[in-house]
C-alpha cells in the first residue's frame, strides 16, 4: 500500500510502499478516506517536535483522519462504518491515564501519539487501529471527518476552561481567539455559537482569505500589528475566555491582564524556548485580586471525539467550504504540504467513499 512518511534526516515527505497492515485481536482494520494536514505536521516533518517510532528510521505522517471500516476483525464495529480514530495510544505497557480513559491527560512520556511521537499515523491507504480508539461517525460527515480532530482538541479546551469557572455562576458573553489559523477559525466557528461577541487576532493583512471567514462569521478582525494583545480591552473590551492557539510564547502572560474579571485562558499553543522579562507581581495581582484562571489542554480523548461529531454537523457548509482549502490525492500529495497564505486546510485524499445501499 501506498503511505506517506517522513525519514530522520529529511526535510520533505516522501510516498513510500509499505505492507498493507493486519489487524491484531481486538482491533480494526481501516481504509484511510481522507487525512487533514496541521502544524503539528509541519513541526514533525523539520524535526521541530515529536519522535520516530523505535527501531524505524521514518514515521508515516497524520493524525487527523477519518475511514471506513474494512475489516471489523471480530469487534463491535461493523464493515462499511464510518470512523475517526484518536490520536494517544498506550506507550509500551499501560499505565492509570489510559486505564481511566483519559490518555489526553497522560503526562509528555506515559503516551504514544500516532504520527507524532512513538507511533507511525494515518496517512496510509490502510491502518489498523484498536476499536476502543475508533470512534464512528454518521456517512454524512465522511467529507469532513478528518476537522474532528482538530474540534475535539477545542471541546475538551472549553471543558476545562468551563470546569475551572465551575464554583460560581460564570455567564460569559465575549471571546477572544489568539490565531487565525484552521484551529483558531474551526474554534471561532464553535464560539459564534455560544457567545455573544467574537474577536479572533491575528497578523495578516487585508485582502485576505482568513479575514473573510472571520468577518463571515459575524466576528471581529483585530490586527495584532495594530492593536497587540494588551491594547484589546481600552479598543474593544476585556473578554470573558480568551483561546491561545499561536504558539506565541509571550501571549499567554499579556492575556492575564487582558482578561474580564473572572475571565480565564484556555493556552493549547506549544512554544520553543524563549526568555523574556514579565513583570511577575502585577500578573499574580491580576490572577488573584480579580478571580482570573489560566488551563493548558492538549490532546483530547474519546468523549470528545464524539461531542466534536456533534459539533460538525452543526457546522455551515459554507465555512467549510472556505475553511478547506485543498483536497489532494496521491499524485500531487506534495501540494497538501504547501503552507502560504493562501492556504488555510489542506487534506489528502485515500480513496473514495462508497454509501451503503
Amino acid at each position: 500500500m501506498k503511505a506517506i512518511a517522513v525519514y530522520e534526516g529529511e526535510s520533505e515527505p516522501a510516498l513510500i510502499d509499505l505492507p498493507k497492515p493486519d489487524p491484531e485481536a481486538g482491533e480494526a482494520l481501516v481504509r484511510t478516506l481522507r487525512v487533514g494536514v496541521d502544524g503539528t505536521d509541519h513541526e514533525v516533518i523539520s524535526g521541530g517536535h515529536g519522535g520516530y517510532p523505535a527501531d524505524t528510521d521514518h514515521m508515516v505522517l497524520g493524525h487527523e483522519a477519518v475511514g471506513v471500516v474494512e475489516d471489523a476483525n471480530g469487534t463491535d464495529l461493523s464493515a462499511g462504518d464510518i470512523v475517526v480514530p484518536t490520536v494517544r495510544r498506550r506507550p509500551n505497557g499501560s499505565n492509570a491515564y489510559f486505564e481511566r480513559g483519559e490518555p489526553d491527560m497522560a503526562p509528555d512520556g506515559q503516551y504514544h501519539e500516532r504520527g507524532i511521537v512513538g507511533a507511525h499515523g494515518f496517512m496510509a491507504e490502510y491502518f489498523t487501529s484498536p476499536a476502543e480508539s475508533l470512534v464512528p461517525i454518521s456517512p454524512d460527515l465522511a467529507e469532513h471527518g478528518f476537522l474532528v480532530e482538530p474540534i475535539s482538541i477545542t471541546e475538551k479546551a472549553v471543558e476545562h476552561a468551563d470546569a475551572s469557572r465551575s464554583a460560581f455562576e460564570w455567564t460569559p458573553e465575549s471571546a477572544l481567539v489568539l490565531g487565525n489559523g484552521s484551529l483558531g477559525l474551526i474554534t471561532l466557528a464553535m464560539f459564534e455559537q455560544r457567545f455573544e461577541r467574537t474577536y479572533c487576532l491575528g497578523r495578516r493583512e487585508r485582502p485576505d482569505p482568513t479575514i473573510d471567514i472571520i468577518e463571515s462569521l459575524g466576528s471581529t478582525y483585530v490586527n495584532s500589528n495594530e492593536t497587540p494583545v494588551p491594547e484589546i480591552p481600552d479598543t474593544h473590551e476585556a473578554p470573558d475566555l480568551i483561546y491561545e492557539s499561536t504558539g506565541y510564547a509571550k501571549h499567554p502572560f499579556e492575556s492575564i491582564e487582558a482578561l474580564a474579571p473572572n475571565g480565564v485562558l484556555a493556552a493549547l499553543g506549544i512554544p520553543g524556548d524563549w526568555e523574556f522579562e514579565i513583570e511577575g507581581g502585577k500578573l499574580h495581582r491580576e490572577l488573584v485580586l480579580h478571580n482570573k484562571a489560566i488551563v493548558g489542554s492538549v490532546n483530547s480523548n474519546v468523549g470528545h471525539f464524539e461531542a466534536a461529531a456533534e459539533t460538525l454537523a452543526s457546522l455551515s457548509a459554507s465555512f467549510l467550504d472556505d475553511l478547506v482549502t485543498g483536497i489532494y490525492g496521491l499524485d500531487d500529495y506534495e501540494d497538501a504540504f504547501v503552507d502560504d497564505d493562501s492556504t488555510i486546510k489542506n487534506a489528502i485524499q485515500f480513496s473514495e467513499y462508497e454509501k451503503r445501499r
